[in-house]
This record gives C-alpha cells, sequence and structure tokens, in this order.
C-alpha cells in the first residue's frame, strides 16, 4: 500500500505550475507622466506601477524607439538631441508608452571674466611681457623666442576657455600654454594645422590658414576636455581639435588605469612666437561658461577629479554626480594641491564674474589652513551674495583630515554654516577617523610621501554626493530667483 501511494505521488496531476510572470501580470502599467518635453542635456525619472497592485515588486523593461535623440535607463531619460521619440516601458506583454520630445538648450551665456583690447596706450600690468614682445599701437607685438607672456591672473574653474584675436606672419608658429607646462597647443601657419602637445600628438588641418588675416583662436578647459579652435574672423572659416583626460585612477602600482595625459592648463595662461617673423595679438578674452549657477564648488585636488578619475568613471566622481543632479546648473574650480591661499588667489578672479546662490568649499590637507584664512574665505563669499558651505575634508590614510575637520568646524559654529560630512561618509566607523580603503584610490608614490590611500574613488564618490543629499539638501531645491 505505502508503494502504491507513492507512485501514485509521482505520476502527473493534469494540473500546470503556473508561470510566475503570468501570476503577477498587471492589467496595464501606469506611468508617472504621459508624456515628457525635455531640453538636450537634461534628464528626467519615470516611475512606473503595475494596475492593480502586486505584492511583489516587477521588473519593468525600459526602451526608447530613438535613443539618438532621448535614451532610457531604468526609467531615467536622458535627452540626447533635438527631435521626438517613444519610450515605452513594459512587462511581459503589457506596455505603455510615453511621448518625449526634446527641445534646443537654452542659450549658453558665458560670464567675462578678463577682456582687454591690447595697445600701448592702456596700462595692462597683469600681462607679464618677460622680454616676449612688446605693446605697439596695433596691439601686443611678439618676437620669436623661448619666452612666453604670461596673463598672471589665477583660474581654475572647470568650465572656462581663453579667447585671443590674433593676427601671423606666413611663417609664424605660435604657443599656448600653461604656466606650469603640462598644457600646449600649437598654431602651426606654414604647415596650415593646429594641435595639442598630448602623446601622440593630437592635431588636425586648417587649410585656410595664412598672412595678415585676423583669427580668433578659442582655447577650451571643460573637465577632462581641452579643445583648441581657431577661426578666421572674415571668411568665418574654422578648424578645431580637441583631446581628453584619462585619469589613471591610482599611482605608482596603484594605477587601474594606462590613463592619457592632456594638461589641465591650471594656473596662468601664457603664450608666444615659437618660430617666425611675427605675431600680433590684439586681444584677450577669459570666459565662464556659464554665467548664472546654482552652486560653485571650490577646493583642492578632492575637487578637481579630472586630474584622477578615469575617464569610464568620471561621471561617478561626487562633484560630476552633484552637477548632474543640479541639471548642468552648477561649476567646479578646483587645483591639484592647491591650499587655502591658493583658493583665496583664484576665486577673486573667479566669483565675483558669476552668480550664484551657493559656493561650497572643500580645502584641508594640503597645509597652510588657520581661522583667520577660512574666516577671511567665508566673509569674502558672503560678500559677493552667495551663502558658503564649508565641507569636511573625506578621510585619508595618513589621518591629516582629523585635525582640519575640528578646525572646519569651529569655523562653521562660528558663522552658522551647513557643512558635507565627508569624513564620515568615508571612514569605516562612520566617525571620520580611520578610512575606509575600499573607497580611495591606492597611490604608490616614489617621491617619499609612500603608499596612501587619499583620493576618493568611485565609490567614495558616491558616499561623498549621498552625505550632500542628506546634509545639504537645499542646494537641489528648485531656485528662489
Amino acid at each position: 500500500m505505502k508503494i502504491l501511494l507513492f507512485l501514485l505521488l509521482l505520476m502527473p496531476t493534469g494540473c500546470k505550475k503556473e508561470d510566475i510572470s503570468e501570476a503577477y501580470k498587471p492589467d496595464s502599467i501606469h506611468v508617472s507622466k504621459e508624456s515628457l518635453t525635455l531640453k538636450v542635456g537634461e534628464s528626467e525619472q519615470l516611475k512606473a506601477s503595475p494596475l492593480p497592485a502586486t505584492a511583489k515588486e516587477l521588473t519593468f523593461q525600459w526602451m526608447s524607439a530613438n535613443p539618438a535623440v532621448a535614451t532610457v535607463s531604468n526609467g531615467l531619460v536622458s535627452a540626447v538631441a533635438v527631435g521626438e521619440t517613444v519610450v515605452t516601458v513594459g512587462y511581459a506583454n503589457v506596455k505603455t508608452d510615453v511621448a518625449v520630445k526634446v527641445n534646443p538648450p537654452d542659450p549658453v551665456v558665458t560670464g567675462t571674466l578678463y577682456d582687454k583690447t591690447l595697445s600701448n596706450k592702456g596700462s595692462f600690468s597683469e600681462l607679464l611681457l618677460n622680454g616676449a614682445g612688446q605693446l605697439t599701437e596695433n596691439g601686443l607685438s611678439l618676437t620669436a623666442g623661448s619666452n612666453t607672456v604670461k596673463l598672471n591672473k589665477f583660474y581654475a574653474l572647470a568650465e572656462r576657455k581663453v579667447q585671443y584675436t590674433v593676427r601671423f606672419s606666413a611663417d609664424a608658429k605660435a604657443l599656448f600654454k600653461s604656466s606650469e607646462g603640462d598644457f600646449n597647443a600649437c598654431i602651426d601657419v606654414p604647415n596650415k594645422r593646429i594641435s595639442i602637445a598630448t602623446s601622440p600628438v593630437t592635431q588636425t588641418s586648417a587649410s585656410f590658414l595664412k598672412a595678415d588675416s585676423d583669427y580668433l583662436i578659442e582655447i577650451y578647459h571643460i573637465y577632462q576636455q581641452s579643445k583648441v579652435k581657431i577661426t578666421d574672423v572674415q571668411s568665418g572659416e574654422s578648424a578645431e581639435v580637441s583631446a581628453t583626460m584619462d585619469g589613471q585612477g591610482g599611482v605608482g602600482q596603484g594605477v587601474v588605469n594606462p590613463g592619457f595625459s592632456v594638461g589641465m592648463q591650471w594656473d596662468y595662461y601664457c603664450f608666444g612666437l615659437q618660430s617666425g617673423t611675427s605675431m600680433l595679438v590684439k586681444k584677450i578674452t577669459v570666459l565662464a561658461l556659464k554665467s548664472k549657477v546654482k552652486l560653485l564648488i571650490y577646493g583642492d585636488s578632492v575637487s578637481q577629479p579630472e586630474g584622477y578619475f578615469p575617464t569610464a568613471d568620471f561621471q561617478k566622481s561626487w562633484t560630476q554626480q552633484i552637477i548632474s543632479r543640479l541639471n548642468g546648473n552648477g561649476m567646479s574650480s578646483g587645483r591639484g594641491g592647491g591650499t587655502i591661499d591658493t583658493v583665496l588667489d583664484y576665486i577673486k578672479n573667479e566669483l565675483p564674474f558669476i552668480e550664484t546662490e551657493y559656493v561650497m568649499v572643500g580645502i584641508g590637507t594640503n597645509g597652510g589652513n588657520t581661522e583667520a584664512k577660512l574666516s577671511q574665505l567665508v566673509e569674502y563669499i558672503r560678500l559677493h551674495g552667495a551663502i558658503p558651505i564649508l565641507n569636511n575634508v573625506p578621510c585619508n590614510e595618513s589621518g591629516t583630515q582629523v585635525e582640519i575637520n575640528l578646525l572646519i568646524a569651529k569655523i562653521r559654529e562660528k558663522y552658522g554654516l551647513k557643512g558635507c560630512k565627508f569624513d564620515w561618509a568615508t571612514s569605516l566607523n562612520g566617525d571620520g577617523k580611520e578610512v575606509d580603503k575600499s573607497m580611495m584610490y591606492w597611490e604608490n608614490y616614489t617621491n617619499g610621501w609612500g603608499d596612501i590611500y587619499h583620493h576618493p574613488n568611485e565609490i567614495g564618490g558616491q558616499k561623498m554626493f549621498e552625505r550632500t543629499l542628506m546634509d545639504v539638501p537645499e542646494i537641489y531645491e528648485s531656485t528662489k530667483k
């Protein structure tokens, strides 16, 4: 009898096991918006829910009919180009469409940081000629040699460009460089080409180059990208070349990426005539690529992740996550190795010319911090109508953040400021003391610094970004004006 009962249990019953997807298959899918209008560069999160509701959380599939217009990932729609498309969300064979229209972006309004037409009738103490040329009635006339002219104004803004209005001789080769020499661009008139001195060199032809024509030379620095564009003022013909820095994500044995060096264009703009008969510079203009933002971020290398972040992970850096959350309504300005003195130097060349609601500062482990200097920085930001945010320095293996964060907390209390506890976010125990190495790049130096986990990687960047949501959520709220 027992054997018979066992055999009966093994026999098919004629009932099919119900498919899980069919069991939870909704009648329809509700989406938070029936249609969506975005501008190029904007993103918006759509949310989907089943009707009727189910106890099981369904995994919906998202698709864009035209990814060239707008892409979608887990409901996040990102506008790519002007046009129209349809985003579809589905589960099994139940689907809902959302019409998406993408409009052109708002016109870019630049902020003028510096603008001078050159001649011997004006005073230009900020131009250090260094024997490379002299001012004339028509502009700054340069002669060939090893020296370059230096615009003695420090800039670190990560979205900026410098413009030169220039006239060349037929044999002129002109150099435009950073004061540190890490960035070099060349305008080669006889060989009719423009280039950026990467390895290998990044160059393109400019067949329209000739003597005795006025050209507008524009040199862009946009986070990891450098771009050189030259335009014939009369004909409108132009050529451009660009190169993108790819950070190594570590140093020495800690390197996680081979990298590609372009140059940060930090500190001071320099230019000169490498060879040839003449080069006349008529005008110099330095522009911020945005004249008004919700937030400006200032600091040292931690605030300049384009210097060390691999390009593939760059959007995961904390500054880029903040700017993305603000839909581009922010900019960062950082200088690797910078101190409080460095920030006090270059903020005066940038902040007065950009309208902003908040200025976020992270500065600390490179030395020089005092109560007086940090107070001076806070008061300068307030003087220009912005709200200061003074962040804690993230943890690092040397533990140098602990002392400076005590001083930063004192300044915050003194002025009633907010700030992000980045040290809490990057420490093992959430107390800001011992670094969580999984959140930092390993930097294996041979110059005496030794091995150290110092700069936040993509994991640390995520934790720091999440900390801004907790500590200063107001920066993400709608602009008051």
